[in-house]
């Protein structure tokens, strides 16, 4: 086994700077001057003379702070009502006894197997019909239920011994006690997987937002660079235009680095049973 080592940490370190390289590029672009970009005949490695000047671009001839104030507001309240919502459905199927429980449950799991696209159509005709395009909550409605995430949920939840339910209900404690006391506590790594993954979806939605707004206010940072890059300003300065992408793309970036074991420990937790 340990003959195959160093292939095998040679197979890393290059699978590792092809998906760095892209990071990089973006970031050293970004610190180019514009004429020193387009003045490289052949793309260079490496500058010697970074600039902040792209950075201060961004900001100042297009409306970047809008799409990200626009982006987090859409991303803390979406996150959090889906976050409650699913608890709630995850705790029903876990823990509560009704009749049809188990065929309901199936036939739930069943809708993950309608293609994405139909679901847009359907959401985007109801959203137009209720005149809710260009508004906050047309963006958020739609978002505020996930199946995967419920079933992510409660197959945690279902881990909890029925004792510790059972002995909760003899003193006294409601359903409701119980599952915000007791339960979620207890299954706090499947319950921060949830939250991050739906941040990360949240921050990178871009065929919603693209379909139902249409009002530069109400853009997020992806249709909102989207619009940059068709715009003047995006074709014509490549080093802003990756100063705006770098922007966006650090607190992603920081929020997985941060919280990357209780990613993986949730969904490991989630998706083991027993």
């Amino acid at each position: 086994m340990k003959k195959h080592r160093p292939f095998t940490w040679l197979l890393l370190i290059v699978w590792a700077l092809a998906v760095l390289f892209p990071f990089y590029w973006m970031l050293l672009t970004s610190i180019k001057g514009y004429a020193a970009y387009n003045a490289e005949y052949t793309p260079q490695l490496w500058t010697l003379h970074p600039t902040l000047e792209n950075y201060v671009l961004a900001f100042t001839e297009v409306d970047l702070a809008r799409y990200l104030l626009n982006t987090l507001f859409f991303t803390v309240v979406t996150t959090g009502l889906m976050v409650f919502v699913s608890i709630l459905a995850a705790f029903a199927f876990a823990r509560l006894e009704f009749k049809g429980k188990n065929i309901l449950f199936t036939l739930f799991l069943a809708l993950m197997m309608i293609p994405n696209e139909l679901v847009i159509i359907t959401n985007f005709q109801t959203i137009t019909e209720w005149n809710m395009r260009n508004t906050m909550i047309g963006l958020i409605l739609p978002s505020v239920t996930s199946i995967f995430y419920i079933y992510l949920l409660r197959e945690s939840f279902a881990q909890v011994p029925d004792s510790l339910y059972y002995a909760a209900k003899i003193d006294g404690t409601s359903d409701w006690r119980f599952l915000w006391k007791i339960m979620v506590p207890i299954c706090r790594p499947t319950v921060v997987t949830v939250t991050i993954l739906k941040v990360i979806e949240c921050w990178n939605l871009y065929i919603w937002p693209s379909l139902i707004t249409d009002d530069p206010k109400y853009f997020l940072v992806s249709n909102g660079i989207q619009q940059i890059r068709e715009s003047g300003f995006g074709r014509a300065n490549i080093p802003a235009m990756m100063a705006a992408v770098v922007v966006i793309s650090i607190p992603l970036i920081v929020l997985f680095l941060v919280y990357r074991k209780q990613i993986m420990s949730g969904v490991a937790r989630g998706g083991t049973k027993g």
